[in-house]
């Protein structure tokens, strides 16, 4: 038997994801930051519950910026996984399940996530 060098399908370096399968998979990725995430927010519960020098202790490290980037990024992460939620419940309801609807559906998401982290840490900041 005569073996050769190519391979038996397509690679991630010759394919090329498309918009849904990318959306599909950012949301799984949200889904476990937000989890990641959710230990802070108890931390942070935790340390108001303490008493206030366990508080600003926690807020001291909070504000750090290694962990504004993190706290960004959680944000990303929940306004994300919140539109792309919508978004599939309208398509629980059997709505805008065509090809085109899809498409500028994803992209509604991507953008909208965006923005509103952008709103919001530009208020915050």
């Amino acid at each position: 038997m005569a073996t050769d060098n190519r391979p038996l399908s397509p690679h991630l370096q010759i394919y090329r994801l498309p918009l849904t399968a990318r959306v599909s998979i950012s949301h799984r990725a949200t889904g476990i930051v937000l989890s990641i995430g959710m230990i802070a927010v108890v931390l942070w519960t935790l340390a108001l519950a303490a008493g206030p020098e366990h508080y600003e202790r926690f807020m001291a490290m909070a504000t750090h910026p290694v962990v504004m980037i993190g706290m960004i990024i959680w944000s990303f992460a929940l306004y994300f996984h919140l539109l792309n939620g919508i978004r599939h419940l309208i398509w629980d309801a059997g709505r805008m399940l065509d090809l085109k609807s899809v498409y500028a559906t994803s992209w509604m998401v991507v953008i909208g996530a965006v923005l509103l982290t952008v709103l919001t840490w530009g208020v915050l900041a």
